[in-house]
């Protein structure tokens, strides 16, 4: 079956470097909080023209601690998407606040700006948005409200590592920016990891002691915190990747344009609003026969996946928010139309050919 994304094919570009990297890390045997996370953080923080960049354990860490740093918690509330990963859920319940969802514009999937200001309480402390499968989400529009009402923004970045608009790098509009660096993510990792950008020294300061037991260092703890540090491997790694993540990016980008030009008059291709860098962490079409071509494709070999099956307001775990069919139409027709297929950087021109061949016969 061919993947989603190859990172055999990836590894085996950057093999050499990867090896000195780690043999280095295992040399010095320092593994917790040593300088490879310290230069990633400075480096990501320096390509996103942001003040303070925090390494955490992983992307939905990285949300929940920004809140927690923020002081949002119990009796607060948090506007985001329906249409998204069940982390960003999880990130605010576990913060203590109560997710609002909101519906979807039909084309990007990005929370749609114009339905927030009709939520908002005297308890909503913030706005979550995702920018969703790569695109960037209307940050004027949710800049404005925000400021209308005094309210943080907290980005969710994990599909969107590189995205930009108008040439500001997404991350850096909101009071922060969270990514994930899963193995399949823009910038991957070996394993789990995360990353915080931030505007204020003081809610850096406050996601770094939350990240390591409410502490400074020692054994003096200011505050319950929690274990999700960066590991010191997964840094080295990422520094490698890092700077390759303008051409790897680029070749998504790439990839996804051969493949609209292939399959545009026949399904729905991914939209790029005018201003807006896509990165292409997923090259997700729609189609209402979406069902048979994901066969169809399994039957010649090919993997696809549906981004996201069910809504959030429809999870089991959030059945106590009350939620029910109907809510949010927008989302819950995406998630019966949407599939994403292979993308990623060493993707070759001729499986594109192939896939796209198969979607047209279906």
């Amino acid at each position: 079956m061919k993947p989603m994304v190859d990172l055999k094919k990836q590894y085996a570009e950057i093999k050499d470097e990867i090896l000195v990297t780690l043999n280095g890390i295992l040399e010095s045997s320092q593994y917790i909080l040593g300088k490879n996370v310290h230069k990633l953080e400075d480096n990501i923080k320096d390509y996103h023209g942001v003040m303070e960049a925090v390494g955490v354990a992983s992307g939905t860490d990285a949300l929940r601690l920004s809140l927690v740093a923020m002081g949002i918690g119990g009796g607060n509330e948090v506007i985001t998407t329906s249409f998204s990963f069940f982390a960003i859920a999880e990130a605010i319940v576990h913060a203590g606040a109560k997710p609002v969802f909101i519906d979807i514009e039909p084309d990007t999937y990005n929370i749609d700006p114009t339905l927030i200001e009709e939520k908002i309480t005297e308890r909503t402390k913030a706005i979550l948005p995702v920018h969703m499968f790569g695109h960037p989400a209307d940050m004027e529009g949710i800049i404005n409200i925000a400021k209308r009402y005094n309210l943080r923004i907290v980005e969710d970045c994990a599909h969107s590592f590189g995205a930009s608009l108008n040439g500001q790098k997404v991350g850096s509009f909101g009071d922060a920016g969270c990514f994930s660096f899963y193995p399949s993510k823009n910038l991957g990792a070996y394993g789990d990891g995360g990353m915080v950008i931030l505007k204020e020294t003081q809610v850096a300061d406050n996601v770094r002691k939350l990240r390591n037991h409410g502490s400074r260092g020692g054994y003096s703890h200011e505050c319950l915190g929690h274990n999700s540090r960066l590991d010191e491997i997964q840094a080295g790694i990422l520094l490698v990747k890092l700077k390759r993540i303008n051409e790897y990016n680029e070749k998504r980008h790439e990839r996804a344009h051969l493949y609209t030009k292939l399959l545009s008059d026949i399904v729905t291709c991914p939209s790029e609003k005018e201003g807006s860098y896509h990165v292409y962490h997923q090259y997700t079409i729609r189609s209402d026969k979406r069902d048979v071509i994901q066969q169809k494709l399994r039957e010649h070999g090919i993997s696809s996946t549906v981004y996201y099956p069910s809504p959030l307001h429809l999870q089991e775990a959030l059945r106590f928010m009350g939620h029910s069919e109907g809510d949010f139409s927008v989302a819950e027709q995406a998630s019966k139309e949407v599939l994403s297929l292979p993308i990623y950087p060493e993707l070759d021109e001729e499986d594109i050919y192939l896939t796209s061949e198969i979607i047209r016969k279906a």
